[in-house]
């Protein structure tokens, strides 16, 4: 993904799958704690459905869309963490899994926390 994008601009845009079919809209960003760059978002799927994780890094803003590279039933199939708290790295190495994603190993992977919106976070791995 386009690392100068603010996070912050991404939360309320709507996501559509490889094939243009319309997933949600973007709930929350989810940044990496060493680098500080959008790693995560959580989809809202629906009026009354979860949140869905989806990897920010393999995903497009396209024209203030994103667009996520893979189709709609594995994303509204992945694995449902709630959003709003800590990610663990076990999850993020199960939602590794689930989108086919090569990862080295849970213990190299970050703890994923949540933030503000505002930006001012207290870290960086943190929604926007």
């Amino acid at each position: 993904m386009q690392t100068e994008i603010d996070p912050r601009n991404l939360i309320g845009r709507k996501a559509f799958d490889r094939n243009g079919h319309k997933i949600g809209t973007v709930d929350e960003v989810y940044l990496d704690d060493a680098t500080g760059v959008p790693e995560w978002a959580a989809i809202r799927t629906g009026l009354f459905s979860r949140d869905a994780f989806v990897p920010l890094g393999p995903s497009e803003l396209v024209e203030g869309t994103l667009r996520v590279p893979f189709d709609r039933s594995l994303i509204k199939e992945a694995p449902d963490f709630g959003v709003g708290r800590h990610l663990s790295p076990e999850q993020e190495l199960q939602l590794y899994h689930h989108y086919g994603l090569d990862v080295t190993s849970p213990s190299s992977l970050p703890d994923r926390d949540t933030g503000d919106l505002a930006g001012s976070g207290s870290g960086p791995d943190e929604p926007a």
